[in-house]
């Protein structure tokens, strides 16, 4: 099973720099927000998004040589994934990420709205300093699907009528635009042709989503300590995610279940054991199977290098996640 630190090695000095930058870049000015970002940062977490981004930009620049705007980039990339996280939680009331107290279990609700707000802020600052409008354009649009995805979750929750094709257009908003339209951006920084660039974005997109179904399959397969918060958690909360939809079509007793909102005490254990028992897993690891293989064939017109090799690694490393 490959392990992000083998994955990152190319970059590894890289990642130390951006973790390093990250704390620096949220300043001191406001000592509540910042101590809310240095717990957030602190965490750890795989990084990643800006692990795509560095690894990009060194296989798209000669001799793998970056220029500061790349580091950036990077840096603003794990700040707006971050940002996103801090409202999530909030929203989904959730106690725990990556095994630690979330920000508005430690510091309040108020404090976490503000505390992403702020983190939306900066980036946004960061951002509009690259002096490349193209870039500014691409991640600006991250914001807004990030919005537009958890508003649509909110639409959706326990509808069990939801197909396939919302969910993956709800997965793009949420995980994949960000991973898409940032990679697009770094092949901006370094100069390639549009074509270029739009193929990096189709791999941001597939890697993305390749992703989050896996996080979606883990929901129901992991444990708490893997995931750093409750197995089932989002069923729980009406977001129905690719297992469900899939399990759906050959459990009927399961839309019962989610449609009372799993009120009475053995409603939600009832239905994870559906989902388990049927093809849903199994379906929803093809689907995750298939967007990892998409996103490898346009890595294609990239010359060879470790960092490439890395990216073309990175499909094999989502999947071994299941495993």
């Amino acid at each position: 099973m490959t392990s992000t630190t083998s994955l990152f090695s190319p970059v590894e000095a890289d990642l130390r720099l951006l973790s390093e930058n990250l704390k620096q870049l949220v300043g001191k000015r406001h000592p509540i927000l910042s101590a809310a970002a240095e717990h957030l940062f602190g965490a750890g977490g795989k990084r990643l998004r800006p692990a795509i981004v560095l690894l990009i930009s060194r296989a798209t620049m000669p001799d793998g040589e970056i220029t500061p705007r790349h580091r950036r980039l990077a840096e603003i990339t794990e700040m707006i994934h971050t940002a996103s996280l801090v409202h999530d939680d909030v929203v989904d009331e959730s106690e725990v990420r990556r095994g630690v107290p979330t920000v508005h279990n430690l510091f309040g609700n108020r404090i976490a709205v503000l505390a992403g707000d702020f983190l939306f802020a900066q980036s946004s600052w960061y951002l509009a300093n690259l002096d490349n409008l193209e870039v500014v354009k691409l991640l600006s649009q991250v914001i807004m699907d990030l919005a537009a995805g958890e508003i649509q979750q909110g639409l959706n929750s326990f509808d069990t009528n939801l197909s396939i094709e919302a969910y993956l257009q709800k997965s793009y908003y949420k995980t994949a635009s960000l991973i898409a339209n940032s990679a697009k951006a770094a092949a901006c920084l370094s100069g390639l042709s549009a074509e270029m660039a739009e193929n990096l974005y189709r791999y941001g997109r597939h890697i993305g989503l390749a992703f989050q179904v896996v996080d979606d399959i883990l929901d129901f397969t992991g444990s708490t300590e893997v995931l750093g918060k409750p197995a089932g958690s989002d069923l729980k909360s009406g977001n129905l995610t690719a297992p469900a939809i899939f399990a759906l079509e050959e459990k009927p007793y399961l839309e019962v279940l989610i449609e009372r909102e799993f009120c009475k005490d053995e409603d939600l254990q009832q239905a994870i054991a559906l989902i388990n028992e049927g093809m849903g897993i199994e379906r929803a690891r093809e689907l995750a199977a298939r967007e990892a293989r998409s996103a490898v064939e346009y890595l294609a017109d990239l010359p060879p290098s470790e960092y490439r090799q890395a990216l073309s690694d990175m499909a094999e490393y989502v999947l071994s996640r299941l495993y």
